[in-house]
């Protein structure tokens, strides 16, 4: 059964569920970061994953990245999987501007935390299921 690391689930809010991955917001002021984790029991690296699970990752990354590029228009889509405090498997995507508060650097440790708001990072992850959904019509 998949149960979301509880660290995930402090950091991030939700905004939807795709064919393989719950999808959230880091809750991260200074960029828009979406993390996307593969529903998946037990599973910490690519490699636990099946080949058709595998493909069906890239595929959500993807349409991660496209939803961001439509929202926000960034100079970089950076995409990784670290895991080195989190071991479940889940992959950051992460739109940049040129001259963002870390930029060229990784945003990992790059500035105090920032979180949004009260309410607003739910607005913007309620913006963004929009979009995934808007942009799962129209490619699908």
């Amino acid at each position: 059964m998949f149960t979301l690391d509880p660290r995930l689930a402090g950091d991030t809010v939700p905004v939807t569920r795709l064919a393989l991955c719950e999808v959230r917001l880091t809750d991260e002021i200074a960029w828009p970061w979406l993390i996307l984790v593969p529903m998946r029991p037990d599973t910490r690296e690519l490699l636990d994953l099946t080949a058709e699970d595998r493909y069906r990752l890239v595929d959500e990354i993807a349409l991660a990245e496209r939803v961001l590029a439509d929202l926000h228009s960034p100079d970089k889509l950076n995409v990784a999987a670290l895991g080195n405090q989190v071991a479940q498997l889940h992959v950051h995507v992460i739109a940049r501007r040129i001259g963002d508060a870390a930029w060229p650097q990784p945003v990992w440790g790059a500035t105090a935390r920032a979180l949004h708001p009260p309410g607003e990072a739910a607005a913007a992850a309620a913006r963004l299921a929009a979009a995934f959904a808007a942009r799962s019509d129209a490619d699908g």
